[in-house]
């Protein structure tokens, strides 16, 4: 049985200590392919690093968080246009609209976001989006990307059922992670109408850590969890659920 973690962190500092130990888990878990999105500037040498040391199984994304989105866009901005003409990439990712913490560079977001899923519809690549407090902007700026035929992933979903459908009607994939096992997430709810085959699995790990680990640091391999709950509320075996969202990830990034 074969999982794909669509987007996990493990290049960030929280890995520091055992990330050689936190991949071979992933690996011996069934977890082959883990997919690295972007941040920032300050980050991508580090997510680089882990793709060169486990090739094929770590793969990387370029993009710039909307949380790292500030007066200095532009140059960010440029620095994402040179990896993305440089070499290949999964991904454009993690991009999106984040209202949560500061709305000081809310312009300056519409802009990043518009024009990263620019770049990704010139090079034919699926975008990774990261949305909070951001739901319809979110879903009404892919739109007119999506009908020129822009696809992708809503990175941790944890919207309502008529989020979900907006999403899979733009032939876009809902990102499933570990908030689907929050006692009070209401996710099941709004995911009970949505058909697996538009869904996919992920971690974002070192966040969002599934039950039975919440309140600890997340990690690839915890993915099973994620799995095991989505397959017992669909009612699917665990098998069937891996076979269909594996498929559903390779399809999105061209694996």
């Amino acid at each position: 049985m074969l999982l794909i973690d669509t987007h996990t962190h493990l290049y960030v500092e929280e890995f520091n200590e055992d990330r050689d130990a936190v991949v071979h888990r992933a690996i011996a878990s069934g977890i082959t392919k883990m997919f690295l999105p972007a941040i920032d500037a300050a980050t991508y040498s580090a997510m680089m690093d882990m793709e060169k040391k486990y090739p094929g199984n770590c793969i990387s994304m370029m993009g710039l968080h909307p949380c790292s989105v500030n007066e200095s866009v532009n140059n960010a901005l440029q620095i994402v246009e040179e990896w993305l003409n440089k070499r290949p990439f999964a991904a454009v990712g993690e991009i999106g609209l984040d209202f949560y913490w500061d709305k000081t560079f809310m312009r300056q977001q519409y802009q990043a976001f518009d024009l990263q899923m620019q770049w990704a519809l010139e090079k034919k690549l699926p975008i990774v989006i990261h949305t909070r407090n951001a739901m319809q902007e979110t879903i009404n700026r892919v739109k007119p990307f999506a009908q020129k035929g822009l696809t992708g992933i809503f990175h941790c979903f944890s919207g309502s059922y008529e989020s979900a459908k907006q999403i899979i009607d733009m032939d876009f994939m809902l990102g499933i992670g570990g908030v689907l096992t929050y006692k009070n997430a209401g996710l099941p709810a709004a995911l009970e109408k949505i058909p697996v085959e538009h869904m996919v699995l992920e971690t974002d790990a070192p966040y969002l850590t599934p039950v039975p680990f919440r309140g600890k640091r997340n990690e690839s391999s915890y993915l099973q969890y994620i799995a095991t709950y989505l397959a017992t509320i669909k009612s699917l075996t665990l098998e069937n659920l891996a076979a269909i969202t594996t498929a559903n990830a390779e399809k999105i990034f061209h694996v």
